[in-house]
């Protein structure tokens, strides 16, 4: 199967790459710009397109078979602002969905985001898919509206569309000022880990097995045209965010001392994000 790819060159993109290839599949990937550096190494370079992504025209589409779409703008605090994000996250991808629509391509698999649902969160023991978006800051926000419009498009459209809501992914490749690389990165230098008190409740997932959903979604045969489907992705393990660390500091063999407590709590912040998986 011939793939375009957006994000390609971002934490679970990179992943997907080595995924996708391995499973025998092309991949035509998007990137803002040449000098881009994959987050990890490639077995295998795509073929790159560089341009913006509200650029795009059908015939860069020529012969693929799905869009799957990863490439998120501010997706890490400090988030930019809800202009920006709305522009970047919503209006820029829409214009490349007409496009890959007016080239015959008729299946999206688009990478979404616990932190859509925001406030309801806190509402729900397992978070439904259908559950209500309450986002509470400016990224999570355009990520809500963006599954509104593309859910839209596909109604419209006769699209097939496919919406992952992301939870607590962590691994390797991810941005260094996140929580898992910035624990690691203490327990391997034998120095102390200051954090929040940690009671946060989250469903941690390796982005390896992001990656693996994502590859699997490709070939599904339960999507409809103009039936959109929206589902959460993740491990079906809560764990609070102390028990996490605590869990990943004894497998780093880590001689420092977690501190919980040492850092507030980011303000707004969403106490539970447990899917239903």
């Amino acid at each position: 199967m011939k793939i375009f790819l957006t994000g390609g060159t971002g934490f679970i993109g990179s992943h997907f790459i080595n995924q996708a290839h391995e499973a025998g599949h092309e991949i035509v990937a998007h990137r803002r710009a040449p000098e881009s550096r994959s987050r990890i190494p490639l077995c295998r370079e795509p073929q790159w397109l560089d341009k913006s992504i509200d650029s795009l025209a059908p015939a860069d589409f020529t012969g693929c078979e799905v869009l799957v779409h990863l490439a998120a703008h501010s997706a890490n605090v400090p988030y930019d602002t809800l202009e920006n994000c709305i522009r970047q996250n919503v209006l820029a991808p829409l214009a490349m969905f007409r496009a890959a629509s007016g080239a015959g391509l008729k299946r999206f698999v688009v990478a979404g985001s616990c932190f859509e649902y925001g406030r309801s969160g806190e509402r729900h023991e397992f978070i439904p898919p259908d559950a209500g978006l309450e986002p509470v800051s400016s990224y999570p926000a355009s990520k809500a509206a963006a599954s509104v419009a593309f859910h839209s498009l596909a109604c419209e459209e006769k699209l097939e569309l496919l919406i992952l809501r992301i939870f607590q992914v962590f691994g390797e490749g991810e941005l260094e000022t996140r929580f898992w690389p910035s624990l690691r990165k203490a327990a391997l230098a034998g120095e102390d880990f200051p954090m929040s008190p940690g009671l946060q409740v989250r469903d941690f997932i390796n982005v390896t097995e992001v990656a693996a959903g994502f590859v699997k979604a490709l070939e599904r045969k339960d999507l409809r045209p103009g039936e959109p489907v929206i589902e959460n992705l993740g491990s079906g393990n809560p764990r609070s965010l102390i028990e996490f660390a605590k869990a990943e500091w004894h497998n780093l063999g880590a001689t420092g001392k977690l501190l919980p407590g040492a850092v507030p709590m980011r303000a707004n912040e969403v106490m539970r994000f447990v899917p239903v998986v």
